[in-house]
């Protein structure tokens, strides 16, 4: 008997996508402001509840946790986003342990589809210096066509050989190891306020930051838009993260 979720060898030949951004969609969220502020208050009130929304008093106690580097009370609140990126941005993503939790589309399970990642035209593709003190250049013009058009010619070749391979008989898990890690993956990842601002404070270039970063672009491009969530859901905690030097409590 066939298998009903290998491809039909006598249909038509997949059609690559190519993409130059990423998706983060915030699923869901418990965090705000007020959250961190009552958590905090635990220590001087004791077991009342009772939440008090006084924004003028959390502004300066969200700023005192944060500038004294008190940071439990960022913990009682929570993020859920969608992602599409490509793999090797996901990798880097998963580095970030503490606080986060992941789950990713299986290539084991499901036929992955042919949408592939490559530098938009705003993107730097020469670097120039060496490592731990260089710069990314743009190089000359024609260097970024050829490196799209190179990538192009790759990923087909490579998923023509995975569709080849599912179409042969062969294991999903096994057919999905020509594939490179340009093509893109989807995951949820879930944190608390506290480790997503680490992982911005790590992940994105910002002049008002203490310690500077030196993030792939790719991966800030995922962090700019959860980052835009932050300051969204909780302004009061964003606007201090931003006064402290982007350190993370």
């Amino acid at each position: 008997m066939e298998d009903p979720d290998q491809p039909d060898p006598g249909g038509t030949d997949p059609v690559i996508t190519t993409r130059t951004d990423v998706t983060v969609e915030l699923v869901k969220h418990s965090a705000t402001d007020s959250d961190v502020a009552t958590a905090a208050r635990v220590s001087t009130i004791g077991g009342s509840h009772e939440r008090v929304v006084d924004l003028e008093k959390d502004a300066g106690l969200i700023n005192f946790l944060m500038r004294d580097r008190h940071g439990s009370p960022f913990e009682h609140t929570s993020f859920t986003f969608y992602v599409e990126a490509p793999l090797f941005v996901a990798r880097e993503h998963f580095r970030h342990r503490s606080g986060w939790s992941y789950n990713e589309e299986s290539g084991r399970y499901k036929e992955l589809a042919p949408v592939f990642y490559v530098p938009g035209q705003g993107r730097n593709l020469v670097q120039v210096g060496k490592p731990g003190a260089y710069t990314f250049e743009p190089g000359a013009p024609i260097l970024g066509l050829y490196t799209r058009s190179t990538m192009d010619d790759a990923y087909r070749e490579a998923f023509d050989a995975y569709y080849a391979l599912l179409s042969a008989g062969v294991a999903r898990e096994v057919a999905r190891m020509v594939l490179p890690v340009g093509i893109f993956t989807s995951y949820y990842a879930t944190c608390n306020a506290r480790s997503l601002m680490h992982f911005l404070g790590l992940r994105t270039k910002s002049q008002s930051a203490t310690f500077p970063s030196f993030p792939q672009r790719e991966i800030e491009m995922v962090a700019e838009l959860m980052e835009d969530h932050l300051a969204e859901q909780m302004p009061l905690t964003y606007g201090a993260f931003n006064a402290n030097g982007r350190v993370a409590p």
